[in-house]
């Protein structure tokens, strides 16, 4: 091994840590790579290609800091958690006090506010980013969306936008602000990416279970919607997988797939913030709670045995697919207002930067959320950042057609026992938006009543109490 030539350095040798590692050597970077099991590292470098000649291996921490050129830079990527703090703890008496390590897994951006006080105490520097696009993405071209100092940025700046993924041209990397600002906005977008995935299972679900569809027949409708304004990653994956079948049995696919979804709990980080943030994301709340509800298969099933299975809406009763296709445009363009209102929300609490309209620019391409249409919420943004995109025009026109036929969808699907968790929770928002007089005086009402909490008048006077008679 030669010393100090590797321009960059990264720790982690999984399904992500390898095929980033092989998008830096592909740009044209030489990258120095260790892993806690060197059999890894020496099997990667083997099936490397053409790549090698820019990997350098390494089999202790000690040989990976010093093969890389001050002042040195090293990309974590491995679990969330503990681990990250072990890492750094390894590095921290190997590296110069200028040094940089960067935590690219999918951290608490709390545990990235921590480790970046605890950096500038004690050294290396440490920065925190958020990568989206899995294992796909990683090698091809990631969203990445990055928090830390500038000059921390501006020294990984040119090897994170050339791995970065682009969308005509412009790298989908951003610089979020100081901290944990790029892990907040990662996890921000995974609830989203929880919401609009459970939106789409919604309608899978009132096409499959409520208008006895196979998924033979489901397949092609998402792929003719996935050529409209709907046009996503995500609904060009689901007619994918919808139309996969199964080797073993020959069945579709989706017939053999168990239905309890895993997570790894960025979406539940994103619900539980929003509710120390004072914001509304309500989509994204329905979306955590039906995973947590697949889990409980055993009770489910108790359930159907007893209430019986939800009826088919067949014949004049069943919404059509331009219906569906409409509820779904509806769905999506609410889950994301919720979502970058929580950004606008954080942007104030913590006095980030975060620049909406360009945390929606590198959503365009390379992360799961991608879609056609975040170029347009791009531009809703930078006309006005402050206003919720529900009420930008572009979006309302979308909305004025779309929502009543989200609202014909719930209907339907509440009065015939099928669950659109996330559907019904972004409609409800919706309502809750468009009401200028809420029935929130009730409430103040009661809390004065039982608590004397005080309330506030409409003319604007504060501190008032009812005339209630008590025993």
């Amino acid at each position: 091994m030669t010393t100090g030539t590797a321009d960059i350095g990264l720790i982690g040798l999984g399904t992500m840590g390898a095929a980033l590692s092989a998008n830096i050597a592909e740009k044209g970077f030489r990258i120095a790579v260790w892993n806690r099991s060197p059999e890894v590292t020496r099997d990667f470098v083997a099936n490397a290609g053409p790549l090698a000649g820019r990997i350098v291996p390494t089999e202790t921490l000690a040989g990976l800091v010093a093969a890389i050129k001050p002042p040195r830079a090293v990309i974590l990527l491995v679990p969330a958690g503990p681990i990250v703090d072990q890492q750094i703890a390894l590095l921290r008496p190997l590296m110069a006090a200028d040094d940089l390590i960067i935590d690219a897994g999918n951290a608490d951006f709390h545990d990235t506010d921590r480790r970046t006080v605890e950096a500038a105490a004690q050294g290396p520097h440490f920065m925190g980013i958020g990568v989206s696009g899995g294992e796909e993405g990683a090698r091809h071209g990631p969203s990445i969306m990055a928090g830390g100092t500038d000059g921390d940025w501006a020294r990984v700046a040119p090897v994170l936008t050339a791995v970065a993924a682009r969308y005509d041209g412009t790298p989908c990397a951003v610089h979020m602000g100081p901290g944990g600002a790029g892990h907040f906005v990662k996890a921000v977008h995974n609830g989203i990416e929880y919401a609009d995935m459970q939106m789409i299972a919604e309608i899978y679900g009132v096409l499959r279970d409520g208008m006895g569809q196979g998924a033979a027949q489901i397949a092609p409708l998402f792929r003719h919607w996935n050529e409209g304004a709907l046009h996503s990653y995500l609904i060009e994956i689901t007619a994918e997988v919808a139309a996969t079948i199964d080797p073993e049995t020959g069945l579709p696919l989706l017939d053999v797939i168990r239905d309890t979804a895993g997570q790894k709990g960025t979406g539940r980080w994103t619900a539980i913030e929003a509710q120390h943030l004072g914001v509304a994301v309500p989509a994204i709340e329905a979306a955590v709670a039906a995973r947590n509800l697949s889990a409980a298969l055993a009770d489910r099933q108790a359930g159907e045995a007893l209430y019986g299975p939800a009826p088919q809406l067949l014949g004049a009763g069943a919404p059509t697919p331009d219906v569906l296709e409409q509820a779904l445009i509806a769905g999506k363009i609410l889950c994301y207002a919720q979502g970058f209102d929580m950004l606008a929300r954080a942007r104030q609490q913590f006095s980030w930067p975060l620049p909406l309209p360009d945390i929606a620019r590198v959503w365009r391409a390379g992360c799961i959320i991608r879609s056609a249409m975040l170029n347009d919420m791009a531009t809703a943004l930078a006309e006005d950042p402050a206003r919720n995109l529900m009420l930008a025009p572009h979006f309302a026109d979308h909305l004025m057609r779309a929502v009543p036929c989200l609202r014909q969808v719930v209907a339907l699907a509440a009065l015939n026992g099928l669950p659109v968790p996330a559907l019904s929770a972004g409609l409800a928002w919706f309502d809750q938006m468009r009401t200028a007089r809420s029935t929130a005086n009730m409430i103040q009402g009661q809390r004065d009543f039982f608590g004397a909490h005080g309330f506030e008048r409409v003319d604007g006077t504060t501190g008032q109490h009812g005339p209630w008679v008590r025993d």
